[in-house]
């Protein structure tokens, strides 16, 4: 099993019913199949509904029986070299699972595999798919943890909370289990979390981590190990998708929990990745993960020095002088200093003026953002109690159509890559919340993004973004920006947490896919590089 990670928030309702529709759907071809065994047609509409799924291994079956019913028809001929050209096209090692699991679907531990490496490419259902069938096997521990982390992901809180405490429920088998429980905990600290009890999330991750704080995640074929350090908290860099646990083999520590004499005990590994990119998250483990660095002998990617250079009240010191970027100003203001003066009275002591805007301490996605158009929206605000807020001065970057865009470019070792381009009403722009599936001209825009930055954006603003990574001097990194109307850089924030992930096959956004890979090849690359691989 994979080790506890932090997990996204998605559209629960969507997702589920997305689930339960495509399991019907192949449900019901398969009775179809099993009702007419000397026919060939039900065969092949179960070969093209599990490749327009992506389930080409699971296609194997059906399209060998279809031809061999009847091997004259041209259709069925064409299912089958469909098939074989998918599974051809297919990462080696997951094909060599997916058909494992197709053949052998007995095999617990293929399914588990299985919806691991699923899990880490994003790719939820087909997760959950076969973490059920490992539960439905008996591998009730194994599965409900891997399940409990795929319904957090996507927001499903109560689907969650019950499979983690179905792991917690089990009979504790000592150290074999750290790793379930843990991420059990972790589960329960996300479910928390979500629902606004920080108390009960720290009691969880307490629990969590005091047990055990380094997992290794083996990948057998992996030239060489990766020492992943990490968070507790959300805050770090989306190591999963960058590196697919069946090809790179990691140790993961998370430093929150970490001791010094551990460093003894470490696996032997050759690189060392600093996937802790949200400088604020880092504070708590700070004087640990400095400790290590400073002895560990080993090339690390994304210096701590350099995180810390990513505050987003720093930000603009850290990009100053930088031609054609203007980073808004950003105060940080203390729990102790909002409750005390009150909201309005520390912001206005601050120096900034409505328009403005109010985020808490650590959040992500827009959690608790707020924007204050004037003094009266200021004052109707409630902070949360006991957390740290920045307050950022606010520009308004609404384009001539009415639309907000949103540009990201993600940094490997220097080098922009383009990643994409958010276009929605909402002053608030997330790739996932705008309703950009729906208008194949924004899609258009974001691909001509993607083939050519330079000429999307321009010359002179796509030198201010090259600049904008040198400046960072990160391994890792990545930058969300719009443009104004003269055509400069506007800063909404740079730093290393930002998400790169392959879309799934039937997403709207699949057709970035082209342009997602080569930002992790090059994250391999580098990594690679400084492992002396």
């Amino acid at each position: 099993m994979a080790s506890p990670g932090s997990a996204r928030s998605g559209p629960a309702g969507e997702w589920g019913a997305a689930s339960a529709s495509a399991s019907r759907s192949i449900e019901a071809l398969r009775a179809a199949c099993a009702r007419s065994p000397n026919s060939a047609r039900p065969r092949i509409d179960l070969v093209r509904a599990l490749l327009k799924l992506n389930r080409a291994a699971e296609a194997v079956v059906p399209a060998e029986q279809a031809v061999a019913i009847a091997p004259g028809l041209r259709a069925a001929i064409e299912a089958r070299e469909t098939v074989t050209a998918a599974l051809q096209t297919g990462d080696p090692d997951l094909v060599t699972l997916e058909l494992t699991c197709a053949l052998e679907p007995l095999n617990v531990q293929a399914h588990l595999a299985l919806a691991d490496a699923y899990a880490a490419l994003d790719r939820p259902h087909d997760a959950e798919r076969h973490f059920k069938a490992a539960l439905a096997l008996g591998e009730a521990r194994d599965a409900n943890a891997g399940l409990s982390t795929i319904y957090l992901a996507v927001g499903m809180l109560d689907a969650a909370e019950h499979h983690a405490k179905a792991v917690l429920a089990c009979e504790d088998r000592g150290g074999s289990d750290d790793t379930l429980i843990a991420m059990a905990r972790q589960t329960l600290a996300g479910v928390c979390t979500a629902r606004g009890d920080a108390d009960g999330a720290a009691q969880h991750l307490d629990q969590a981590y005091a047990r055990q704080s380094l997992y290794r995640q083996l990948a057998p074929a992996s030239p060489f190990t990766t020492l992943v350090l990490l968070t507790r908290s959300q805050g770090n860099i989306s190591y999963q998708s960058l590196l697919p646990p069946l090809r790179f083999d990691r140790a993961v520590w998370y430093m929150e929990h970490a001791r010094l004499e551990q460093i003894a005990d470490l696996p032997p590994h050759a690189v060392v990745l600093n996937a802790i990119g949200d400088p604020d998250a880092a504070l708590a483990s700070s004087e640990m993960v400095d400790a290590f660095v400073a002895q560990c002998g080993r090339p690390v990617l994304n210096d701590p020095d350099r995180v810390r250079a990513t505050f987003r009240h720093r930000l603009a010191e850290t990009l100053a002088a930088i031609d054609d970027v203007i980073v808004p100003l950003t105060v940080r203001l203390s729990a102790g200093e909002i409750a005390g003066k009150g909201l309005s009275a520390a912001i206005a002591e601050a120096g900034v003026e409505p328009p403005l805007l109010v985020r808490p301490v650590g959040s992500h996605g827009g959690a608790g953002l707020i924007r204050a158009g004037d003094a009266a929206a200021l004052a109707a605000i409630e902070p949360p109690a006991g957390l740290d807020a920045y307050i950022t001065r606010f520009h308004d970057t609404r384009s001539v159509d009415a639309f907000y865009r949103k540009y990201r470019v993600i940094f490997v070792d220097r080098r922009a890559f383009p990643y994409h381009l958010a276009i929605g009403r909402e002053w608030m722009v997330h790739h996932q919340s705008t309703d950009m599936a729906s208008d194949a001209g924004r899609i258009a825009e974001e691909l001509a993004f993607l083939r050519d930055p330079a000429a999307a954006i321009g010359a002179r603003a796509m030198a201010a973004v090259e600049a904008i990574g040198r400046r960072l001097d990160l391994d890792y990194a990545g930058l969300d920006f719009a443009l104004t109307g003269d055509g400069q850089v506007l800063v909404f924030e740079a730093n290393a947490t930002m998400l790169t992930h392959l879309e799934p096959p039937d997403s709207a956004f699949a057709a970035k896919n082209p342009f997602v890979q080569p930002i992790i090849d090059a994250f391999q690359a580098r990594l690679a590089t400084l492992a002396g691989s």
